[in-house]
């Protein structure tokens, strides 16, 4: 949800606000009037997530905006449900936009994952751009639906440095760690970082550290005229293992104007890397931000948001669920049109 300049994220700001998926931010009501049910294919939702609960067995789907839908069948979804209740007293302040957010179930409890932003706090500027205060945070609740609440007043990353797009993985080491993008609006070059979290995952132990660059990638390509470069943006990992044991990281950027998912590979098979990009690029064309999760019939699925274009300018977000191989030593996508059939 961040390129390719500022008018692409004041066209996605526009895009959120459009749709009653994106709300910027909630507060628990989990008797919310405009909650319904819809198809898949009828919900406008931007780094779609989805957490199969076995406690309840019902499978869970979050994103942008900080609202929550529930389903049985990956088809039918109810809602949206308001989700998070964030300190209004914080940095944050009464509205934030949430991004990109994420379900977690960690030690019997159930944590969010997921980028706040203030725009009326500018942390910095680069190359003529002004960069707001962006952060990822953890939220906490013991219910999947939430209400989700901070955890502590840790802040996770240094407040002048703009960090998106958290998510979680526990190590080779046992110990558990929030995997993020810094943001190339001010590093120039996007990078995906770790960092590790206390047990509680309430705040950050140590210093964060790089795992790769966006200009890694033999894939993404700069729209720039006449010069063949690779693409500056990193967005939404997520880490996953084959059934060989192999360490691979699923994230994306761009092809020109062609919003794109790739895949890397650990080869000492913890976060530490080396990470070694696969050539081509995983999914179809505008299709990215991707997770992975296991149904409860046995299958596993990567559940992405398409990235069209209407003639009105809007970018148009919807959920897609691909079906994918996971029990060699790569991912393959194997159904390329998923769920709904």
């Amino acid at each position: 949800m961040k390129y390719i300049q500022l008018s692409f994220l004041l066209l996605l700001a526009t895009t959120t606000l459009l749709t009653s998926s994106c709300s910027g931010t909630a507060t628990a009501n989990h008797a919310d009037s405009t909650a319904k049910t819809s198809k898949l294919s009828e919900i406008f939702l931007s780094d779609p997530c989805v957490l199969a609960d076995d406690a309840t067995n019902t499978y869970y789907m979050t994103g942008t905006g900080g609202k929550i839908w529930k389903s049985n069948d990956l088809e039918n979804w109810t809602g949206p449900i308001d989700a998070v209740e964030h300190d209004k007293s914080s940095w944050m302040g009464e509205k934030p936009e949430i991004w990109a957010a994420e379900l977690h179930k960690y030690k019997g409890r159930y944590y969010y994952f997921a980028t706040f932003t203030n725009n009326n706090i500018k942390i910095d500027t680069v190359a003529g751009n002004i960069i707001p205060r962006r952060a990822s945070h953890i939220l906490v609740s013991d219910s999947p639906e939430g209400p989700y609440k901070p955890i502590g007043n840790n802040d996770y990353l240094p407040a002048g440095k703009p960090t998106l797009d958290g998510t979680f993985w526990v190590d080779t080491d046992g110990k558990p760690y929030m995997v993020y993008c810094h943001e190339w609006l001010q590093n120039l070059d996007g990078t995906i970082e770790k960092i590790q979290l206390s047990a509680d995952l309430s705040a950050p132990v140590g210093e964060s550290a790089i795992l790769f660059r966006a200009s890694d990638s033999p894939w993404s390509r700069d729209d720039s005229p006449n010069i063949d470069k690779p693409n500056k943006v990193t967005d939404g990992p997520w880490l996953f293992r084959t059934r060989t044991g192999r360490l691979g990281m699923i994230w994306t950027s761009w092809i020109k104007d062609i919003y794109t998912q790739g895949v890397a590979y650990s080869e000492s098979g913890s976060l530490n890397g080396p990470w070694v990009q696969e050539a081509n690029p995983i999914t179809p064309p505008n299709v990215g931000h991707g997770m992975i999760f296991r149904t409860f019939d046995g299958r596993t699925m990567l559940s992405a948001h398409s990235h069209l274009r209407a003639a009105d300018g809007r970018y148009i977000r919807n959920p897609r669920f691909f079906e994918i191989n996971l029990s060699g030593n790569k991912l393959e996508l194997t159904d390329s049109i998923g769920i709904p059939r």
